[in-house]
């Protein structure tokens, strides 16, 4: 089934809300967008880069939550490859693949999460399209081990044939190119044996406790003969017991690799056209912790094993393991691999030329040149998690290696040999992989701030360029939380987010986000981030923290004093014109509530009746509601609610109607209103008439006409918010695919023009 189905015309269509989810729709008018990402530039981890070695510069990239992507060498920039999928169970890759016999055949394994969803996605044509397989066995796109690989591989003499490696459920094999899979029973039973440890120890992603599995399958293809199975196959398993397995049947049975060392796990396993195999270990599968690694070489001919490690981690002053491996296709004796966790002053890079017998160190003191100009904000970040790297085989001097932000690559890798300098570029451009966490669009100034997950947070003044100053001035967060804009002083802005915990973790801006402040200090019990909102006059902050009951200050936290009335978690929004105006929806119930103090005290924003026996208790939207504030307009407010639809109110929140059309609402966004107009556009990530998509409206939610299409879904939307000042833009947020920005296409205008 493809994942890019055209809307049908009519009265009835079948969406497509997913991979494999289907279901009847009313069909809803649509409007066709001209979608862009604001640039930013890499940003998230890049797990695995595949070349195809029969066709020059085709180049394969896969990420942990973000899709895929393919080089066009003649753009210089890489293309999104799952742009379609509306499901963000498929867009963290588990592998990737290439059939070597045919340049056009392009496969995936796409499941972010084990407990979710798991699908082989599988193109004829590079990647424009696709077609889907839901699988029985988990994956784990962005769980421990993530980087190893690669899993998934294509037989190089039989494009029919496919193996894959699974995390706890055994190796499995396709006969007809991926469309079916079965179980192969005569590999041992090792792939759940072993659970990760605590390295990714975040059980609310799934990640502790979960076993890594079968990490690469290998096809041995020296001696094998064209259009017949490749006899000889290795498969590698995150285990430090016995982890190389051997089957000389074309995969039918396996028996285990004599000789080979145990007590590490092996990340990535490579073959050399002379035959030789080469593994890197780590005692933990990574990404977060490897404490010990090595690097061995096997010659299957001779079944000699030999550890070929360039610096031993016991040896060394501090704690570190092996990530990836590559050789040269052209020169099997030229063999570079990199270290993992070796976090101080940086990870390393090292390169052979005699088959791993002495090594040459690239990264030391003037012999290694990086060109940060295409993502400013990378001089300030290291390379690391360097889980991935490739030599092009048809140009020895480019290699590729990747990070936890993005891909680095070398033209003059050869230069290392003779002892010169080598130069290295970020290699990003088109590949966006962030996930934004909070997004404002003020009236005036940069066009869109951004908080953004592991890279703080941005200043856009020129959507289609990194912002040349990197991330925001001021103090440093891992992530930008959340964001506000005072309505009636715009030039204020306030965030949180996350960082040391001696550090405060909110700050103010007072010229639209240029420059930031801390704030003086944390309300009590503060565990930072959280939500923040300011009054409209810029001089009320209203901060609940994690772990803390929402807090007031009116000196920029100098002083703090819990507001009474709300609980931990409630998520409080300013009225847009009355700075003594604020809005709450309780955390557990959705309650509306109002403060008309400036905070100091919050009550149901509907009375009780008189002579009530009890307070009717206010509007609720139900556990996870959250309200919006029309801006520019006094006690208009709006409530999305998962599950029950959207709702509005022009009473500050004493009445509520219930836009009939909507059925989900994750989000809500305004924008300049339409010519004639004196609504703002509203924009909604949501479901109408069973449609889970991305919609606007011009009149005030009467009626809706969709923008996105079934191409650009995304894998989630969230976070939406238009532009004030250029009618029809809407700037959104995704689960991994960082912000991308929407104009009506017969209006492609950029934010420069306005």
């Amino acid at each position: 089934m493809s994942l890019r189905p055209q809307l049908f015309a009519g009265l009835a269509a079948i969406v497509l809300l997913g991979p494999g989810m289907a279901t009847f729709a009313l069909a809803l008018p649509s409007e066709p967008y001209h979608w862009r990402n604001v640039v930013i530039g890499g940003g998230g981890f890049v797990t695995g880069i595949i070349t195809h070695p029969r066709q020059k510069n085709l180049i394969y990239a896969r990420t942990d939550v973000g899709g895929a992507y393919r080089w066009d060498d003649a753009a210089q920039r890489w293309i999104p490859l799952t742009d379609g999928i509306g499901n963000v169970d498929y867009t963290g890759i588990e592998s990737l693949a290439v059939d070597p016999t045919d340049t056009n055949r392009v496969y995936l394994a796409a499941g972010t999460y084990s407990r979710g969803k798991a699908a082989i996605l599988r193109s004829a044509d590079q990647g424009r399209s696709w077609q889907q397989t839901e699988v029985p066995f988990k994956m784990g796109g962005n769980e421990s081990g993530r980087f190893n690989g690669e899993r998934l591989v294509v037989d190089p003499n039989d494009g029919n044939i496919l193996f894959f490696g699974s995390r706890r459920d055994g190796l499995w094999k396709s006969t007809d190119r991926g469309a079916t899979w079965r179980k192969v029973d005569g590999f041992p039973d090792v792939g759940a044996r072993e659970a990760t440890p605590a390295d990714d120890a975040r059980p609310w992603f799934g990640f502790n406790q979960q076993p890594v599995g079968i990490v690469c399958v290998l096809f041995d293809s020296t001696g094998s003969k064209p259009n017949q199975p490749t006899p000889v196959l290795y498969a590698a398993v995150s285990t430090m017991e016995t982890n190389l397995y051997r089957s000389t049947d074309s995969g039918a049975t396996w028996l285990a690799v004599p000789g080979q060392p145990v007590g590490l796990r092996p990340n990535h396993l490579v073959q050399a056209s002379d035959g030789t195999l080469y593994l890197t270990y780590g005692k933990e599968p990574g990404p977060n912790t490897m404490t010990d690694g090595a690097v061995w070489k096997f010659d299957p001919a001779n079944a000699v094993w030999q550890d070929v490690t360039p610096i031993q981690p016991a040896q060394s002053d501090q704690q570190f393991g092996y990530g990836a491996v590559a050789v040269d296709a052209r020169r099997p004796a030229t063999v570079m691999v990199t270290t993992f966790a070796h976090w101080s002053p940086h990870d390393q890079i090292f390169r052979s030329t005699n088959g791993g017998a002495t090594w040459r160190l690239l990264w030391e003191a003037n012999t290694i040149f990086w060109d940060h100009a295409s993502a400013p904000y990378t001089e300030t970040r290291t390379p690391h998690w360097m889980g991935s790297i490739v030599i092009n085989p048809f140009d020895s001097d480019q290699v590729l290696f990747t990070t936890g932000y993005g891909i680095w690559s070398c033209r003059d890798a050869t230069k290392a040999d003779v002892g010169q300098p080598t130069h290295w570029t970020f290699l990003d451009q088109g590949l966006e992989e962030t996930v934004p966490l909070a997004l404002l669009s003020p009236p005036a100034g940069a066009h869109l701030l951004s908080g953004v997950g592991d890279i703080d947070g941005f200043r856009h003044d020129d959507l289609d360029r990194s912002p040349a100053a990197g991330t925001f001035a001021g103090p440093r967060y891992g992530n930008t939380e959340d964001l506000a804009v005072a309505g009636g002083n715009q030039q204020i802005v306030v965030r949180t987010g996350t960082g040391r915990n001696d550090s405060v973790r909110a700050a103010i801006s007072t010229d639209g986000g240029k420059r930031w402040t801390a704030l003086a200090r944390e309300p009590a019990n503060s565990a930072g981030a959280g939500t923040i909102a300011v009054s409209a006059d810029g001089k009320t902050i209203v901060w609940n923290p994690r772990r803390s009951e929402p807090h007031f200050t009116v000196d920029r936290g100098a002083h703090w004093t819990a507001c009474d009335g709300l609980a931990s978690g409630s998520r409080i929004i300013a009225d847009p014109v009355d700075p003594a105006r604020f809005y709450a929806c309780g955390a557990s119930d959705g309650r509306v509530l109002i403060s008309t103090n400036g905070a100091a005290t919050f009550h149901p924003a509907v009375p009780a009746n008189p002579g009530a026996t009890e307070d009717r208790g206010g509007f609720s939207g139900g556990a996870g509601a959250v309200l919006w504030a029309t801006p520019g307009t006094p006690g208009d407010l709006w409530l999305a609610s998962r599950g029950n639809g959207l709702y509005h109110s022009r009473d500050a929140g004493m009445t509520f109607v219930r836009l009939e059309a909507v059925q989900d609402a994750y989000s809500l966004g305004f924008g300049k209103a339409a010519p004639g107009r004196e609504d703002p556009a509203l924009y909604l990530a949501g479901k109408i008439n069973n449609l889970q998509a991305l919609f606007r409206s011009n009149d005030a939610g009467t009626t809706w006409v969709r923008i996105n299409d079934d191409a650009h879904q995304y894998g989630w939307i969230s976070h939406v918010t238009g532009d004030p000042r250029v009618y029809g833009r809407v700037y959104f947020a995704t689960s991994g695919r960082g912000i991308i920005y929407g104009d009506p296409a017969g209006n492609p205008s950029t934010a420069a023009d306005h």
